[in-house]
C-alpha cells in the first residue's frame, strides 16, 4: 500500500497552517496521531504559526516533545499562502497534506485521501465539504457562487477549491510557488505546471468548536480578484505580448477607422455641397482619438512587459518529468 518518495521515507507530512488556533490544538494533534499510529503510517506533522497571538506557539512548543512535529513561527501574520509555501518548502513525506487548525477538517479522511494519491496515482485529492456546516448566508451561497466561477475560469471541475483538506503527491508541492492570496487556486497552479491528474472526495466537515471564523467579505470579494490574477498571469505570463499587443491593435485600428470615416464624410458632404457637421463637434471623435490613445499605451505596456520576462530570472525554468 506504501510508497515513500520522500527525502526522509515518511508516508505522510501533514501541513497545518493556524493563527489563533490554540484551543483547538491539542485536540488536533492528538487525533492526527492517532489516525496515524492505527494505519501505521510514518509521518510528520508541520504547524506554521502565523503570528498569532493567543499562545499557539507555545503550545506548539510542548507539543513538539513527541518529536513527530516541526514547528515554523512568524513573526508578524503573513497570510495563509506564505504559511502554505514555508510549510511545503519543509514536507519530506511521500503524500503532503494540508489541513485547517479549527477541527473542521477531520483527519479520518487522510489515509483514503493518501490511498488515492498512491495507488490510483492522483497528482491532487481535494476535498469537497458536501454537507457543510457554515452559516448559508454568509459562507455557503458566497462558495457556490465563487467555485462555480473558478470551475468556468480554471477549467478544473471541483466543487469546492478553497477546500482546506487536500492530498499533493510530494513534487506537486516543491514544483509550485505559492504567494499572496493564491492558496485558494493550488489546483491551478498545479494543473500550469504540468500536474493535470486533479481529483476531488467528498469529507466530513464539522461546525468549528472553538474561537471564530476568520471569514469576512473582504475574503470573498478578495478571491474573485486573486481568481483573475492568476488566471491572467497563468495564460499570458510567458507572452504578455499576446494580450497587451493584440488588445493595443484592435483599439488603434479601431479609433483609427472611425476617424478616417469622420474625415472622409465630411469631405464628401463639402465637396458635393451638402449641409455637414464638423469634426470636431462630433464626441465619437473624440472617443477615437481616445481608442487610438490607448492602442498605442497597450502596445507599449506589452513591449515592457516583454522586455520585463525576457530578462527574468525563471524565464527558463521547466518543470521535467523524466530524462535519459
Amino acid at each position: 500500500m506504501k510508497e515513500n518518495n520522500g527525502k526522509s521515507g515518511k508516508d505522510i507530512s501533514v501541513v497545518i497552517s493556524l493563527f489563533n488556533e490554540n484551543e483547538s490544538l491539542r485536540e488536533l494533534v492528538t487525533w492526527i496521531r492517532n489516525v496515524m499510529a492505527s494505519n501505521g503510517f510514518t509521518y510528520e506533522i508541520i504547524m506554521v504559526d502565523d503570528g498569532s497571538g493567543d499562545g499557539s506557539w507555545k503550545t506548539i512548543q510542548e507539543l513538539s516533545e513527541g518529536g513527530d512535529i516541526k514547528g515554523i513561527s512568524f513573526r508578524r501574520n503573513y497570510g495563509k499562502s506564505a504559511a502554505l509555501y514555508c510549510g511545503f518548502k519543509a514536507a519530506e513525506g511521500s503524500v503532503v497534506v494540508t489541513m485547517d487548525a479549527d477541527l473542521q477538517d477531520s483527519p479520518d479522511e487522510i489515509p483514503e485521501m493518501y490511498r488515492m494519491v498512491t495507488e490510483d496515482g492522483w497528482d491532487i485529492v481535494s476535498g469537497w465539504k458536501q454537507h457543510r456546516k457554515d452559516n448559508k448566508l454568509t459562507k455557503n451561497i458566497p462558495s457556490k457562487i465563487f467555485n462555480a466561477t473558478a470551475r468556468w475560469i480554471t477549467g478544473i471541475k471541483l466543487h469546492d477549491m478553497n477546500c482546506g483538506l487536500k492530498a499533493y503527491r510530494n513534487d506537486v508541492v516543491k514544483n509550485i510557488e505559492v504567494y499572496g492570496e493564491m492558496h485558494r487556486f493550488i489546483p491551478y497552479l498545479a494543473k500550469n505546471a504540468g500536474f493535470t491528474r486533479i481529483t476531488e472526495k467528498p469529507v466530513y466537515h464539522q461546525k468549528r468548536k472553538y474561537g471564530k471564523s476568520k471569514f469576512g467579505i473582504s475574503r470573498f470579494v478578495n478571491g474573485f480578484l486573486d481568481l483573475l490574477s492568476i488566471w491572467f498571469l497563468c495564460t499570458f505570463g510567458k507572452n504578455p505580448m499576446h494580450f497587451f499587443g493584440l488588445t493595443g491593435i484592435l483599439m488603434f485600428l479601431a479609433g483609427g477607422i472611425i476617424a478616417a470615416w469622420l474625415i472622409i464624410s465630411k469631405v464628401v458632404h463639402q465637396i458635393n455641397g451638402l449641409d455637414f457637421r464638423p469634426v470636431t463637434d462630433q464626441p465619437l471623435f473624440y472617443l477615437a482619438l481616445v481608442s487610438v490613445l490607448m492602442g498605442v499605451m497597450l502596445f507599449l505596456a506589452g513591449f515592457v512587459c516583454e522586455l520585463i520576462t525576457r530578462n527574468s530570472a525563471g524565464r527558463n525554468r521547466y518543470n521535467i518529468r523524466d530524462s535519459f
